[in-house]
């Protein structure tokens, strides 16, 4: 990919990112984070409502059938590690529901939320004490 690209793929990024924000925060979500950046992997978007932690990818494409297609799993896995990091570091977010979105963005679309996408598995779940064997 040649720098041009990158940048560009950059930019609809970033683009892609604010609109979802300022969706999110329509629906009364409150942005803990952008980009964050841990040594495991990156969170698009990190927010709060109520009680619910969201860890949130955006995934900007032509339409939203190849948004959703271009979730792998190997991103939700590294997107697990991830929040497992951030709530490790924030005890003030360890007792938080914590879910996993997905927000598609297509062209003159507004973009589409999909709750609770993916679930972590059991074991992480039980290490935060969200569930008890």
């Amino acid at each position: 990919m040649s720098r041009e690209e990158r940048q560009r793929a950059w930019r609809r990024g970033w683009w892609a990112e604010t609109l979802c924000m300022i969706v999110l925060k329509l629906r009364g979500y409150r942005i803990l984070s952008r980009r964050l950046r841990t040594p495991v992997g990156e969170i698009d978007i990190l927010a709060r409502r109520g009680r619910t932690l969201a860890i949130i990818e955006v995934k900007a494409r032509d339409d939203f059938a190849s948004a959703a297609d271009s979730v792998t799993d190997r991103q939700k896995q590294r997107l697990i590690r991830a929040a497992g990091w951030v709530v490790a570091g924030r005890p003030d977010l360890a007792s938080l529901d914590t879910r996993f979105d997905v927000m598609l963005v297509a062209p003159r679309r507004l973009p589409h939320h999909v709750v609770d996408a993916w679930r972590a598995d059991a074991q992480w779940l039980q290490s935060r004490g969200q569930i008890s064997w």
